[in-house]
């Protein structure tokens, strides 16, 4: 990946920054990945995730599945890439199970991004992209790709 190769830990000011760098992300990403977004509440996840998803050329707007837990997008740019959006904060990896995981991870069309996915590490397959989002200050934060 071109993007962390080099670069492991980025600090944002503000949610346009956070946003850009999902964005570039996304702009990086094949199928058959992964995003697995861990940190505590407010550290820009659910951000970050948006600009992930607009660089995937998913149609807005984009909203954390917090109260649905997984939401379905197609690509505008990338026809025939599934794209998964999950919020584990409130569901156990047993939840998650129940919803299919098995069928979309095995799915080489699949990309699939998770905030909380710490709640869930035990059944995250170990190919999978770790991101830690750290609150630095209210419009600071520290961004950390983990090998």
């Amino acid at each position: 990946m071109i993007l962390t190769r080099n670069i492991k830990t980025f600090f944002t000011e503000n949610s346009k920054q956070t946003q850009k760098l999902g964005e570039m992300l996304a702009k990086e990403i094949k199928s058959d990945n992964i995003v697995c977004l861990e940190g505590n509440l407010g550290t820009g996840k659910t951000t970050f995730a948006q600009g992930f998803l607009k660089g995937l050329g998913v149609r807005g707007p984009y909203t954390s599945p917090t109260f649905v837990i997984l939401k379905y997008y197609k690509s505008r740019k990338l026809k025939t890439i599934n794209i998964f959006h999950i919020d584990a904060y409130r569901v156990s990896a047993k939840d998650i199970l129940n919803l299919g995981w098995q069928e979309i991870v095995a799915r080489k069309d699949n990309i699939i991004i998770i905030e909380w996915a710490d709640r869930i590490k035990k059944i995250i397959p170990r190919r999978s992209i770790w991101i830690k989002f750290q609150w630095l200050s209210e419009n600071k934060r520290k961004i950390i790709f983990k090998p």
